[in-house]
């Protein structure tokens, strides 16, 4: 094989053939480095790689292989992960000025259980400053392209990790998703991404944005792809006691069932208020697909969903602050403007009115349940409901409603944040623009193992997940 074929497996696929010493996990990792060597510039995705320490990560990989010591189905797979997940003495700057030269003396628990299942760790990858933002820009350290039409968002604050992926630099990142910074760049690359129920990942030894709502996850090129890395991560952490004491269980034991029999609800209210014709189509061409494998499609009326949206506003954004208050008093000019924009209204928002939205969240969280979940087995909605805008279009200074369009990008994820639940964006087409599109499956809390299902039957009856962007 070529290496822009091996570059072009999934890692499910090209962690067999290591395994199976069709190829080597060296052969795997220089295809990687190639294409970051070619394309990195291009899509402004990589922050930093240490190209001999992934050589010699590679060769220990299949030194161990030849040993009989496998440690899983990503041994010797190369991956990359957001400039937020810190492993000790690697720069982790976060995307900004703020944080610049930053060496922690810490490595992240899913940076770790990666380690432990494998993986190999080749780079870091640019993100929107300190994860606030849903479009992908940065312009503090440069804004990544998208690797379909690089005159477009990658979507945020994922960026780097969306574009890398979806560019064949890597078979699969880590993302964080606040406010929907995961499932909005795999929509915006044609990839999958989970945001997996609040608590089954540990978030210890990386940067917080909002505790509050912050979950950890893999954007990957496929569903079984996603499943293989949150299977590696997930679990109880002494060092984050947000965490479950659920056993995990196994993601990939039946995820070729199909869905005939479920259940799938397509919420009446909130979802697609602001879904625009050229997103529509391809949303109601995938419950086709559904009907078709014998799922049940359900309207349905979400209770409280419009409430989890704007209290996730209120918590971020003073969650946000609260973390970034001495430096945006001390250092203000050291942010870029976008970021700036959405730290300052926290100082604004009421103690009362932010302890009211932690007091509710229960509440809010059973009425969505009760509404949703007594009549279907998971939620399909749009990610982002509208066409994947122009770089220029979104930027702060593009015009004086940008903020609006930042509104319009997350009016369909926020709110997920806020419940909690376990959330799968999946590629579904493209629209007029050339650009992907995708769809998210919500589902009951700790049930990921059936939004996997779901996903993975549609992706495989699809096939969106097999195409890939001409670099």
């Amino acid at each position: 094989m070529s290496g822009d074929e091996i570059a072009a497996l999934s890692l499910a696929d090209v962690g067999e053939k290591i395994a199976k010493k069709e190829i080597s996990s060296l052969e795997a990792t220089e295809a990687a480095l190639d294409r970051i060597e070619r394309y990195g510039e291009k899509l402004h995705a990589v922050v930093h790689c240490d190209q001999d320490s992934a050589r010699a990560s590679a060769r220990k990989a299949d030194e161990d292989l030849a040993s009989g010591n496998v440690r899983g189905p990503m041994h010797g797979v190369p991956l990359a992960h957001k400039d937020m997940y810190y492993r000790a003495g690697w720069t982790a700057a976060c995307g900004s000025n703020i944080l610049d030269g930053f060496v922690p003396d810490v490595t992240s628990t899913a940076i770790q259980r990666l380690d432990a299942a494998g993986a190999l760790d080749i780079a870091r990858l640019h993100m929107v400053e300190f994860a606030f933002g849903p479009t992908g820009h940065n312009e503090v350290v440069g804004t990544p392209r998208n690797p379909w039409n690089t005159d477009y968002i990658t979507g945020g604050s994922s960026s780097g990790s969306g574009a890398s992926v979806a560019g064949r630099l890597v078979y699969g990142a880590l993302g964080s998703d606040t406010g929907g910074s995961i499932r909005l760049p795999a929509q915006c690359c044609g990839l999958a991404g989970i945001k997996g129920t609040y608590g089954l990942v540990s978030r210890y030894g990386a940067m917080p944005l909002s505790y509050s709502l912050d979950h950890v996850g893999p954007l990957t090129r496929t569903v079984k792809d996603s499943a293989l890395i949150l299977q590696a991560i997930a679990g109880h952490d002494p060092n984050d006691p947000t965490t479950s004491y659920r056993e995990v269980p196994d993601y990939l034991d039946g995820i070729g069932d199909g869905v005939k029999g479920m259940r799938i609800g397509v919420p009446e209210n909130h979802c697609y208020d602001p879904v625009e014709d050229a997103v529509r189509e391809p949303l109601e061409a995938s419950l086709e697909v559904y009907r078709e494998l014998g799922a049940e499609i359900v309207p349905l009326h979400a209770e409280s969903i419009e409430a989890a949206n704007r209290f996730a506003n209120v918590v971020m954004a003073t969650e946000a602050t609260t973390y970034h208050s001495k430096w945006v008093r001390e250092r203000p000019d050291d942010y870029g403007a976008q970021t700036l924009s959405r730290l300052l209204p926290g100082f604004y928002y009421s103690a009362t009115r932010y302890i009211e939205g932690l007091n509710l969240r229960s509440k809010i969280l059973a009425d969505f349940c009760d509404s949703v979940f007594d009549k279907v087995d998971m939620l399909h909605a749009p990610v982002i409901p509208i066409e994947i805008p122009r770089i220029d279009e979104t930027d702060v200074g593009a015009k004086p409603g940008y903020m609006k369009s930042i509104a319009s990008i997350t009016h369909n994820t926020r709110a997920i944040n806020f419940l909690g639940l376990p959330t799968l964006s999946v590629p579904c087409g493209f629209t007029p623009n050339g650009l992907p599109t995708g769809f998210q499956l919500i589902g009951r809390p700790f049930d990921e193992k059936t939004l996997f299902c779901a996903g993975h039957a549609y992706e495989r009856e699809t096939l969106w997940c097999d195409k890939a962007p001409e670099l």
